[in-house]
C-alpha cells in the first residue's frame, strides 16, 4: 500500500500556509477540531453562489438540486460508515447531541429507576455529562468500568459490572485524552449478552479510521462532522433501523411531521423524524465532500500514515527528559490513534502552550472535557496534547520537540 503524501495534501488546505505569530503554522489540534481542504470550503461557497434554496420544500430546480445534494450527502455518510440504509443516519450538530438525543429519546422511555447505566471515567464529558442527567432524571444508577494501568478499560471489571444488566452501555471508541483505542465490537457483543443496548462515541475514530457499524453491530454510533474536515455545526448518529423506529423525536415543528391536525401530529419516516426545522444544508454538503476527500485517500492510509506519525512523536518525546506520555504505549500503536497527551515536569500546559504558540505551532492544554479522567484517575490538573491528521509530516513533530526544549529553557528545566 503506497504511503499517504502528507506534504502534497497539505496544498489543499489553505490555512495550513498562513503564519501564526510569524511562523508558518505547524496545526497539531486536530482532536479539537479539524482544518478544512479548500474541496469541502468550494463546495459550500458553489451551493450559496449557485443553488441556495431550502430542502424538500421547494418545486423548481435550485430547490429540487439542493435537496439531492443534501440527500446525497447521507447516503454516501452511510455507506462510509457501512450503514444499511441512509435511513440510519440523522444529521444533527455534532456528536455532543447525537448522544444527548439518544439519552433523552431512548434513554427517557427506556431507562427506570433502580435501573443501571454504564460507561468509563475516559469519556469526553459528551458522553458523561448525558448519562449523569438521565440517572438524575430517572432515579438509575450510573456505573464506571474501571481503567487499567496500561490506560485501557479493564475487561474483567466491565465484565462484572454488565451482571448488573445495565439498559445501555456508551463507550467512546478513541480516547481523545489517551488516545487508547477500545475494543468496541468485543465490548458490544459482551454488552448484548447482557441485554443493553450500546453506544460508541466515534468522535475520535470515524476521522482516522475505517468503520464498520454493521461489523461492530452496535445500536448508536455518534461522530463530528467538524473533526473530520466537514464544517462545524454538522454531525450525524447512526442507529439501527428497528431502534430508531421505536424512539421519539426529540423535536418537534417542520419536516419531522408526516401529518398536523389542531388536535395532534404522525411523524414522518426515518430519519427526517430527528430533522426538525430547516436542516444545515451547507453543513451537510461540506460533509459529504469531506467523506468523498477522505475515500479518495482511504481510510486504511489515513490510519497507517497517523500511526507512523504518532509513533515518531512518541519517539521523540521519549528522548526529552522530564517529559511523560499518558497512554497506550509506542509498542501498541495498533491499539493507539493519533493523539499524544504529555506534561513537563514543573511547567504548566498552559506556558507549554504559550511557548508552542510564539513557534507558530497550534496545540491544545487543559483538562480536554475529560475532566474526571485528566483529574481523578491520571492526577493532573491539566496535560498538553498533540493531535494529527492527514496533513501533519515529520517536521511539524520536530518543531514541537524544539519548543519542548524552549520551553524547558526558559523556565529553567
Amino acid at each position: 500500500m503506497a504511503k499517504l503524501d502528507a506534504r502534497k495534501i497539505k496544498k489543499d488546505f489553505p490555512i495550513l500556509g498562513t503564519k501564526m505569530n510569524g511562523k508558518v503554522l505547524a496545526y497539531l489540534d486536530s482532536a479539537a477540531t479539524s482544518q478544512k481542504p479548500k474541496q469541502v470550503i468550494d463546495s459550500i461557497s458553489y451551493y450559496y453562489k449557485n443553488y441556495n434554496a431550502n430542502i424538500h420544500r421547494g418545486i423548481y430546480k435550485i430547490s429540487e438540486k439542493a435537496t439531492e445534494a443534501y440527500t446525497k450527502s447521507k447516503e454516501d455518510l452511510a455507506k462510509f460508515i457501512n450503514a444499511k440504509s441512509y435511513r440510519e443516519v440523522v444529521f444533527l450538530r455534532n456528536a455532543t447531541e447525537a448522544i444527548n438525543l439518544v439519552a433523552l429519546s431512548w434513554g427517557d422511555a427506556n431507562v427506570k429507576r433502580g435501573d443501571h447505566i454504564l460507561t468509563t471515567p475516559m469519556e469526553h464529558h459528551s458522553n458523561m455529562v448525558p448519562w449523569q442527567l438521565l440517572a438524575k432524571r430517572k432515579g438509575a444508577h450510573l456505573d464506571y468500568a474501571n481503567l487499567s494501568e496500561n490506560s485501557f478499560i479493564d475487561m474483567e471489571d466491565l465484565g462484572e459490572k454488565l451482571e448488573m444488566e445495565p439498559k445501555i452501555v456508551a463507550i467512546t471508541e478513541v480516547s481523545n485524552v489517551l488516545g487508547t483505542i477500545n475494543d468496541v465490537k468485543k465490548i458490544t457483543e459482551m454488552a448484548h449478552k447482557a441485554g443493553a443496548v450500546v453506544l460508541i462515541d466515534g468522535a475520535q475514530s470515524a476521522p482516522h479510521m475505517k468503520v464498520d457499524v454493521q461489523k461492530i453491530n452496535c445500536d448508536f454510533f455518534a461522530f463530528s462532522g467538524h473533526k473530520m474536515l466537514a464544517p462545524s455545526g454538522i454531525g450525524a448518529l447512526y442507529g439501527k433501523e428497528d431502534v430508531l423506529d421505536l424512539m421519539n423525536p426529540l423535536f418537534g415543528g417542520g419536516e419531522m411531521i408526516r401529518s398536523v391536525t389542531l388536535e395532534g401530529a404522525t411523524w414522518n419516516d426515518l430519519p427526517w423524524k430527528f430533522e426538525a426545522g430547516t436542516q444545515n444544508i451547507e453543513g451537510a454538503i461540506g460533509f459529504g465532500e469531506a467523506i468523498g476527500y477522505l475515500n479518495k485517500i482511504g481510510m486504511d492510509k489515513v490510519r497507517k500514515h497517523e500511526e507512523d506519525i504518532t509513533r515518531y512523536a512518541m519517539e521523540k518525546l521519549g528522548e526529552i527528559d522530564r517529559v511523560k506520555i499518558y497512554g497506550p504505549t509506542s509498542k501498541q500503536m495498533n491499539k493507539r490513534g493519533g493523539i499524544v497527551s504529555f506534561s513537563v515536569d514543573g511547567i504548566h500546559p498552559h506556558d507549554v502552550s504559550q511557548v508552542f504558540d510564539s513557534e507558530g505551532i497550534a496545540i491544545r492544554s487543559g483538562h480536554h472535557c475529560a475532566m474526571p479522567l485528566v483529574t481523578q484517575m491520571l492526577g493532573n490538573s491539566a496535560l498538553s496534547r498533540m493531535s494529527f491528521y492527514i496533513y501533519n509530516e515529520r517536521e511539524d513533530i520536530d518543531r514541537a520537540v524544539h519548543a519542548i526544549h524552549k520551553a524547558k529553557r526558559i523556565f529553567g528545566k
